[in-house]
């Protein structure tokens, strides 16, 4: 240790440095982001190895401040169905939706092929609702929030397409499989989450979003620290496992995370505009995002969850990495530059270890 001292002093090294991790993400990978030239950037956390090494926040918002989450709770959503499969209290994604609903027996748009749907239909987005929030060509979720129950609206949407057989993103349909998860479980979609995800996660500080009669709101406006955001991307990393606990099964990470639908002609990394890169599209699973980052130097599959405003919970498998963004650019390809800071501020600089 005295030989080190030396060596540090003759390299004119700040002794402060012994006491750092040499492989520690470093302060100035991301001196251009602290700087403010990402303005619709709220909060940043960086962790690997369940650690956090890097954390940031912007427009006035701290590590305690709570952020809305948007439609990255889906992937939440998402924990919850494989908890309760996991638990018995659902068979199976094969189950069909509508007989959990007995309760609404005075739908308006009541037909045999929406008795059909399963509960897979909704996870991969594929229920043949009428709607179509994607590209904004029938944004349903207005109409939805304008209701006194969103979930029996969202069961009596009409239909467009044969339940399975087409791709269209909704927020009904996450707002359905909380239902579902209420219905089987016999508690509060709320009290369910908080039993079995967030305490064992030790998340005790949010906020739900609820309609008039009491259903939680499973598509969004869910608020969140980002580290907490960060331990949800620590449990996909761990394959469902928090502190030597099995919170979410393995088989369930595993099969919500795998990238089943190609999303036509869209790649969050090309809509970004970062430089220097070959944009990929970007799959869907049970609304998780599969998307891999390609540049000269390196080359990534990306699991994340994603909400309108740039809201991500990124996990990178192959460096046992956790990134977590929140941001303000609601409606704008700006809500997709969280992906130029990944390529070029954050990657290069960590260590696969």
């Amino acid at each position: 240790m005295k030989s080190l001292f030396y060596i540090l002093l003759a390299l004119n090294i700040p002794l402060a440095s012994l006491s750092q991790d040499i492989n520690a993400f470093p302060d100035t990978a991301m001196v251009t982001v602290e700087k403010g030239n990402y303005p619709s950037v709220d909060g940043i956390v960086i962790a690997q190895h369940d650690k956090i090494l890097y954390q940031h926040y912007f427009n006035g918002l701290t590590e305690n401040s709570l952020h809305d989450s948007r439609s990255s709770f889906k992937s939440i959503t998402s924990l919850l169905m494989g908890i309760a499969i996991d638990r018995g209290y659902i068979k199976s994604v094969n189950e069909k939706v509508y007989p959990f609903f007995p309760q609404y027996d005075t739908f308006k748009n009541i037909d045999s092929g929406r008795l059909d749907m399963t509960i897979q239909d909704l996870l991969e987005m594929k229920s043949g609702f009428n709607c179509e929030e994607w590209n904004g060509t029938k944004d349903c979720e207005g109409e939805m929030e304008n209701s006194s129950d969103w979930l029996k609206f969202s069961l009596d949407l009409a239909m467009a397409h044969k339940p399975g057989t087409f791709w269209a993103y909704t927020s009904s349909n996450p707002m359905i499989v909380g239902g579902i998860i209420e219905v089987a479980s016999k508690m509060p979609l709320s009290q369910f989450a908080d039993t079995f995800l967030f305490q064992p996660l030790n998340i005790t500080d949010y906020r739900w979003t609820k309609d008039p009669v009491g259903h939680a709101m499973t598509a969004g406006s869910f608020y969140i620290k980002p580290t907490d955001m960060e331990k949800i991307g620590q449990l996909i990393l761990n394959k469902g496992m928090w502190q030597g606990k099995q919170i979410v099964s393995k088989r369930w990470i595993n099969e919500c995370t795998k990238p089943i639908t190609k999303i036509e002609h869209f790649s969050n990394v090309g809509i970004s505009k970062a430089k220097d890169v070959s944009p990929r599209p970007t799959y869907y699973g049970y609304y998780w995002y599969n998307e891999k980052v390609v540049t000269d130097r390196f080359s990534y599959n990306v699991v994340f969850a994603s909400g309108n405003g740039g809201q991500y919970i990124m996990t990178i498998a192959d460096l046992d990495l956790v990134v977590v963004f929140t941001g303000n650019s609601f409606n704008s390809w700006k809500s997709k530059l969280p992906f130029e800071i990944l390529i070029r501020n954050i990657l290069p600089f960590i260590n696969k270890r």
